[in-house]
């Protein structure tokens, strides 16, 4: 097994297990990565998920090079469900990155589609894709929604990575942590995010993504409304009179 997946409560684990490959991506990771999101995405019980990569020196090298250059992996063999479950859309739930190692190339444009990001002290981020000869067409071209457009464009053109420390300055990840202790912050910050009003997660996510594309603020009013009027509003309201946990139903 490429890809290891784990229940910690309402929160699921996907760790990429490719160590000996700096966890790169051929197919069977694509789609192990793919089917894993899937279950999460339609298991009521999961609220957040966490993505993370085995050992301490890569979360995600990228495409796997070799199996590249060997003809293994191309755009016609690409499995479905695979990486596109998270590049080509924005994932209804909330997906945190814990960045055990470098995340470069793939590995950052993973990242990128995340919503919050843990990362290692030691870790290194980037997309060197134009020092092959290739394009960062998996999701590094939006990396502008993210940063400044001069930033971007310096690492994108130039290909050369940062550290945690300039990563965090540039305001690409939340938190940096020594390496020993990435996945427990990053399941505690999950945890944090599964404790609320699923309802409520999923839309103040879903409008605060489409804003960030630029969506028109008239759209809010309609996704609201279901939530202001769901049972679980009523819940919370409740609860916090009552001086409670809320008990959620997702309805």
């Amino acid at each position: 097994m490429t890809v290891d997946v784990e229940r910690v409560g309402a929160v699921t684990v996907v760790t990429i297990n490719r160590p000996e490959r700096r966890n790169a991506l051929d197919p069977a990771t694509m789609s192990g990565i793919g089917r894993a999101l899937v279950d999460a995405e339609t298991d009521d019980a999961v609220r957040c998920v966490v993505l993370t990569g085995a050992g301490d020196k890569a979360f995600c090298a990228g495409l796997d090079l070799r199996a590249f250059a060997e003809g293994g992996i191309s755009t016609d063999n690409l499995p479905t469900p695979g990486l596109d479950v998270l590049l080509e859309r924005v994932y209804p739930k909330p997906i945190i990155a814990a960045i055990n190692g470098a995340a470069l190339a793939g590995g950052f444009e993973i990242m990128l589609a995340c919503d919050l990001v843990v990362a290692a002290d030691h870790a290194l981020f980037g997309i060197p894709e134009v020092k092959r000869g290739l394009v960062a067409a998996g999701g590094g071209t939006r990396l502008p929604l993210r940063i400044p457009l001069p930033l971007a464009l310096e690492l994108g053109l130039t290909g050369e990575p940062v550290d945690a420390i300039r990563a965090r300055e540039l305001g690409l990840v939340n938190r940096v942590v020594p390496a020993a202790d990435v996945r427990r912050e990053a399941v505690a910050l999950a945890e944090t995010i599964a404790a609320n009003g699923p309802l409520a997660v999923a839309a103040t996510k879903e409008l605060m993504w489409a804003e960030a594309a630029g969506m028109s603020i008239a759209a809010v009013g309609v996704r609201t409304k279901p939530v202001f009027e769901s049972e679980d509003a009523r819940e919370g309201a409740l609860a916090f009179a009552q001086r409670r946990a809320p008990v959620w139903r997702n309805r």
